[in-house]
């Protein structure tokens, strides 16, 4: 039992002493983050088509994404440009934010309908000048969008605006 003792003894000596051999670190660590601004976009312009007259095939009018708001014709070739082409021009958005950083802005809404109150037609296809960019040094850059228009062949004259707005969403890459 004398024995049992002293090996026991022994024993709880060693693990207090290898316990107390072991030495300890510890390090310490700070947090950080950083807020960038925002991002976000503000219409300067509606897209507007222009004055188009058309027979009875219809076609469509392309308005290209631009500054320069370019119209050209597809389909059925039934519309044309007037030389009185009245106010054309290219949907405009600045997108701002932290300047250097890279964007993504695309057309969420598949197609809007323009209607004169009792005749309507469908703008579609949506291109955006450049889905992808870098907010300049200033943290801005404008953007473009364009359309197609479907005319219909024999579309009553008139003034066509659209029965409800298209979205567009931009993120940081």
């Amino acid at each position: 039992m004398k024995k049992t003792r002293k090996i026991l003894g022994t024993s709880v000596a060693l693990v207090i002493f290898a316990t107390s051999a072991n030495a300890q670190a510890t390090a310490t660590a700070d947090a950080a983050a950083t807020i960038v601004a925002p991002i976000s976009i503000v219409k300067n312009a509606d897209l507007n088509f222009g004055n188009i007259a058309v027979n009875s095939l219809g076609g469509t009018v392309i308005l290209e994404a631009s500054a320069a708001s370019t119209r050209s014709i597809g389909g059925a070739g039934g519309v044309s440009f007037p030389a009185n082409t009245g106010a054309v021009t290219s949907a405009v958005f600045t997108v701002s934010g932290e300047a250097g950083y890279t964007f993504d802005m695309a057309v969420i809404t598949p197609s809007v309908t323009l209607s004169n109150g009792t005749e309507t037609m469908v703008a579609s296809n949506f291109t955006v000048s450049h889905p992808t960019g870098t907010l300049s040094a200033t943290g801005d850059e404008t953007v473009y969008v364009g359309a197609d228009l479907d005319v219909n062949g024999s579309q009553a004259p008139g003034l066509y605006t659209s029965t409800s707005s298209f979205s567009v969403l931009v993120n940081y890459n």
